[in-house]
């Protein structure tokens, strides 16, 4: 009998270890980091995002200037390339920032084609107000984006 209790402690000792490291809490997830690759990818469009921001300077003295001609030029050159941009690197962005990069892109664009309009209405005074809010959506989606050093 002695015996049996034994036999019978040792395995319900074993049960019951089994159960104890099958439950309990989860195994603790990372949270989400960017790969090599995907770094790789959004440190190819930076550059050419900041030179399209550092021409701020640029288009508003056009605007103010009455040159309506090459501020739709600029408008339809490089802010263009610079929204296809923010398109292409929105994907390689941290899951949860992709929904703010993505309405930051779309803000940006309302404020191209209002800019566009005050070009072909001639209006400075709008034109201006919004190439500032237009360059300040670049300037909220390149806070968004990783630093080089970031893994």
């Amino acid at each position: 009998m002695v015996r049996q209790r034994s036999v019978f402690s040792f395995f319900l000792v074993l049960l019951s270890t089994f159960l104890f490291s099958c439950g309990g809490p989860g195994v603790a997830v990372a949270p989400p980091t960017y790969t090599a690759a995907q770094l790789e990818r959004i440190q190819a469009y930076i550059p050419e995002i900041q030179a399209v921001r550092d021409r701020s300077q640029e288009l508003k003295t056009l605007i103010q200037r009455g040159d309506w001609i090459n501020v739709r030029n600029f408008i339809h050159g490089p802010i263009t390339e610079a929204r296809l941009n923010l398109t292409y690197v929105t994907p390689n962005l941290l899951p949860k920032d992709q929904p703010t990069a993505r309405q930051i892109t779309r803000d940006f664009f309302n404020h191209l084609v209002k800019l566009d309009k005050a070009t072909s209405a001639s209006n400075p005074q709008i034109a201006l107000t919004n190439s500032q809010a237009a360059f300040a959506d670049v300037d909220k989606f390149l806070q968004l984006l990783p630093k080089a050093e970031e893994s």
